[in-house]
């Protein structure tokens, strides 16, 4: 065997369709487009969403929700998930190697969820008011310049 005499499987390809090209192909004349209309002139496209006239799905569905397109993306740690970390200083480089970010570049905040097991020392990250608390009740320090 060699790439010369490969062929594709039985029954794993077949013929392409002739469109419009004389009755004895099977669809000439109209070309399977049917008789008349939008779609069967030359030209023509649906668009997306379209349903034939009707109000389409995405105008007759209640909107609701808001998405500030000005905020500033912010990534989310919780205390308990500190414990991942290897040493006591918390920035966004350690927590990236930890895993629990996806980037260094982008804001990171601390939140209150769970105890501080350890002082920590925290450089560079938003807290909320409950993780600051716990982390200084630990016996930790927190810099957020």
């Amino acid at each position: 065997m060699s790439l010369s005499n490969l062929k594709p499987a039985a029954g794993s390809t077949h013929k392409k369709k002739r469109i419009g090209r004389g009755p004895s192909s099977g669809s000439g004349g109209s070309a399977g487009r049917g008789e008349k209309g939008y779609l069967a002139r030359a030209g023509s496209v649906r668009k997306k969403g379209f349903e034939g006239g009707q109000m389409p799905i995405y105008r007759r569905l209640p909107k609701f929700g808001f998405k500030n397109l000005w905020a500033d993306p912010v990534q989310i740690v919780n205390i308990r998930d500190l414990d991942k970390l290897t040493g006591t200083t918390v920035d966004a480089a350690s927590l990236k190697q930890a895993g629990l970010i996806r980037y260094v570049e982008q804001a990171v905040k601390i939140l209150g969820n769970g105890d501080a097991k350890r002082p920590y020392e925290v450089k560079g990250c938003k807290l909320s008011a409950s993780a600051a608390a716990k982390i200084t009740g630990a016996g930790g320090r927190v810099d957020t310049d």
